[in-house]
């Protein structure tokens, strides 16, 4: 096991790595070249920048029982496929029984997009997502630990 964190844009890196340090998990932090992370502790893959180029790097890595963390739809979809555990940053976790909603939402969002139409984009994220977060990935962590 170990978490592996899709960080372009990512505002729970840190909480990720925490996590994985305390449990004794290895950590990957996955971005392109127009983000910089750095840690003592986790391993950083920076891939050139390219449309979804950290996305199918980190796909590629992901194995059985790894755990992803992303907020896009289609890298979770991809992660699924390998086997991985995979949430998101407010701790919704995607599953074969959601992932294809998902999907389809972000589709019909973008063809209204294309047609000129307008969304409400996403509230200011508060703290309270972050301890959902938290929560979650030490549930995750606990229940394949066991």
């Amino acid at each position: 096991m170990r978490v592996l964190i899709d960080a372009d844009g990512c505002p729970v890196v840190d909480i990720c790595i925490r996590l994985a340090d305390k449990n004794g998990i290895e950590c990957h932090i996955f971005c392109d070249t127009s983000h910089e992370f750095s840690s003592d502790t986790a391993i950083v893959h920076t891939v050139t920048k390219g449309a979804d180029s950290a996305d199918f790097e980190l796909t590629n890595f992901a194995k059985k029982g790894d755990i992803v963390v992303t907020q896009d739809y289609g890298l979770a979809s991809m992660a699924l496929s390998r086997g991985a555990v995979v949430i998101n940053q407010d701790g919704l976790e995607y599953t074969s029984y959601n992932i294809d909603g998902l999907l389809f939402a972000r589709y019909t969002a973008k063809k209204i997009r294309s047609a000129g139409g307008r969304l409400r984009g996403a509230p200011k994220r508060v703290k309270s997502l972050d301890c959902d977060f938290e929560e979650k990935l030490s549930k995750i962590i606990f229940s394949k630990k066991c």
